[in-house]
């Protein structure tokens, strides 16, 4: 068994982040991520803080959501379709730096049959037309240094006027082997193969998110940071009505 630190977060860069490639090959790994998230009941949190906010407010209008680093897309697919389901009307937004993220994700949500705007940004730095009721994201908050996790915390406690919500991956040794041994059986793409188990490695531990949302200045009272099955963190917020 190969021996791994995974005592603090790793800072090896992922390929996905690094290595140029074609279009053609980029969308590859995001199909398989998709698959990955459905495999390991990935989407269940975020639809699950969905439901718990909508039980603690009432709307009269479509719920505005942004999708920070959205990828793919799927998570937002998922959200348009539990709100189809609910009859809950959401309007969705994703953001990603990489114009690719924007095409493959534009394409497959279009397909799809599904409502959702992708934008090409620094999330930062953007504005959505009609403001940000909830911020979410998945598979994100590892790719970023401690500060800028600190800093996104910040960011999301500013603009989510309802609140916000983090799913992202629990740095354990047993994730870490099981993934890098089931990616390379599962055939996943190289990017999946080599940045999963690295991702695992740049991901957090509870006392983590407890430090990060310390350094980022907001009031942690009704932050709700939680671990799930299968080697999940959430961190969430509801704001109270």
């Amino acid at each position: 068994m190969i021996s791994i630190d995974l005592t603090s977060r790793s800072i090896r860069p992922e390929l996905m982040d690094t290595e140029p490639v074609t279009f053609e090959d980029f969308r590859a790994c995001l199909v398989d991520l998709s698959r990955v998230n459905r495999l390991a009941f990935a989407y269940r949190p975020t639809i699950a803080f969905m439901e718990r906010l909508v039980e603690a407010r009432s709307f009269d209008r479509p719920i505005e959501v942004l999708d920070v680093g959205s990828g793919y897309g799927d998570t937002l697919r998922e959200i348009s379709a539990w709100g189809a389901k609910r009859g809950i009307a959401v309007s969705l937004t994703g953001v990603d730096m990489n114009p690719w993220s924007e095409k493959a994700a534009t394409e497959a949500s279009q397909a799809n049959g599904a409502n959702i705007r992708f934008v090409t940004a620094d999330a930062f730095a953007y504005e959505p037309p009609n403001g940000i009721d909830v911020v979410v994201s998945s598979l994100f908050t590892h790719h970023l240094s401690d500060a800028d996790v600190s800093k996104f915390v910040a960011w999301m406690e500013a603009k989510g006027r309802l609140g916000w919500f983090v799913n992202d991956l629990h740095r354990h040794p047993v994730a870490y082997h099981f993934f890098r041994h089931a990616s390379k059986i599962a055939r996943f793409h190289r990017f999946v193969q080599h940045d999963g188990p690295l991702s695992i490695a740049r991901a957090f531990s509870l006392s983590d998110w407890a430090r990060l949302i310390a350094s980022s200045g907001i009031d942690a009272t009704g932050v709700d940071v939680a671990r799930v099955a299968p080697f999940r963190i959430t961190v969430s917020r509801i704001r109270p009505s």
